[in-house]
């Protein structure tokens, strides 16, 4: 079924009660993502990855990989297309303007550049609550054989109803970003219904990550810190294809709430994360899941860099699947960043 919507809301239109519809049923993105190398390279500069694998040839084949392996968390390049797609679909919602809560993100095999990823989007759960609507949307990311090799769940907080402060704030806000934008809604991709799909996960397991017994309970990861500064915010910005002007105008944080301005995206504090664990593991690709429920934001001043300290603890072990379990922490300004962060990685 052919999803695309083309008309405005209607007088009496029942937003919820079409979002209520739409829940449980999946919906593939027309079209695919070819993942291309300068864009793995571009990718890890702006989430400060510096795995030698997702940078050189000859490092990412002493791992086994055929191609340049992308960090861990490049699949956010495909959300802003899904947002624009489940926005046609949930009438009534901007969830441009969303607040992003949680995410959890299932590696099923690395990203390699060649990959042609398609976005199979499902709108898990809906329900109304912390006055506004609390919607979980899982995308099974598939690749050129239909494999899949990410499965991301992703939770947010929107608004059905607009008050008319709210419509000004949008308006002003949607001043702010290039008019370039028109033309990628106007060229989004159309969704198409999927009936009775079951994906196939790809699979992987690293032959080059940290030894079974070479890894306890209670090790701690080394710690690093990475500073960052409006100019990184704007980097990711272009690179991820985010336009939100919270995270480089002032001015339009203030609008949404944020007094102190520019804040960090959330996808780009996991990205580091993901990075910190990595950098600990060896093979990026043993990162097998990174799950944060996003806390406290990330202030980014004109005057000089912020800082964000990352620390990691071995919560637990499975000798049987060959796995361990890492708990996360992420500390700005004294305050973590996370109210929960952990990785799940395959030892060798």
């Amino acid at each position: 079924m052919n999803a695309r919507v083309g008309v405005g809301i209607r007088d009496g239109f029942d937003v919820i009660e079409s979002a209520r519809k739409i829940s449980g049923r999946r919906f593939r993105l027309d079209g695919y993502y070819e993942v291309g190398r300068e864009k793995v390279l571009e990718f890890a500069a702006a989430v400060q990855d510096e795995h030698a694998a997702h940078w050189d040839d000859v490092s990412a084949a002493a791992l086994g990989y055929s191609a340049l392996p992308a960090s861990p968390t490049f699949v956010a390049l495909l959300g802003g297309p899904v947002l624009h797609g489940m926005s046609e679909l949930l009438l009534g919602y901007d969830l441009r303007a969303s607040v992003h809560t949680d995410q959890v993100l299932e590696f099923h095999r690395p990203v390699l550049v060649g990959d042609r990823l398609t976005s199979n989007v499902l709108l898990q759960s809906f329900r109304q609550a912390f006055g506004g609507d609390m919607l979980v949307f899982e995308n099974v990311v598939t690749d050129q054989r239909g494999e899949a090799v990410v499965t991301g769940t992703t939770s947010m907080i929107a608004r059905s109803e607009r008050s008319e402060h709210s419509v000004e704030v949008a308006q002003r806000i949607g001043a702010l970003v290039h008019r370039g934008m028109d033309t990628f809604v106007r060229n989004s991709p159309e969704q198409v219904e999927l009936v009775d799909w079951i994906p196939t996960p790809a699979t992987y397991r690293s032959t080059y990550s940290r030894a079974v017994g070479s890894v306890h309970e209670c090790d701690e990861l080394p710690s690093r810190t990475v500073f960052l500064t409006i100019g990184d915010l704007v980097r990711y910005a272009g690179v991820a294809g985010d336009a939100n002007p919270i995270h480089w105008h002032p001015d339009a944080a203030r609008m949404v709430g944020l007094e102190r301005g520019v804040v960090a995206h959330g996808m780009l504090t996991m990205a580091y994360a993901g990075a910190f664990v990595t950098s600990w593991l060896g093979d990026p690709g043993a990162l097998k899941q990174l799950s944060v429920r996003m806390s406290n934001p990330v202030y980014v001043g004109s005057d000089g860099p912020t800082a964000i300290e990352f620390t990691g603890k071995v919560k637990s072990i499975d000798p049987v699947a060959g796995t361990a379990a890492v708990t996360i922490t992420a500390t700005h300004e004294g305050r973590k960043v996370f109210g929960r962060a952990t990785a799940v990685v395959q030892l060798s």
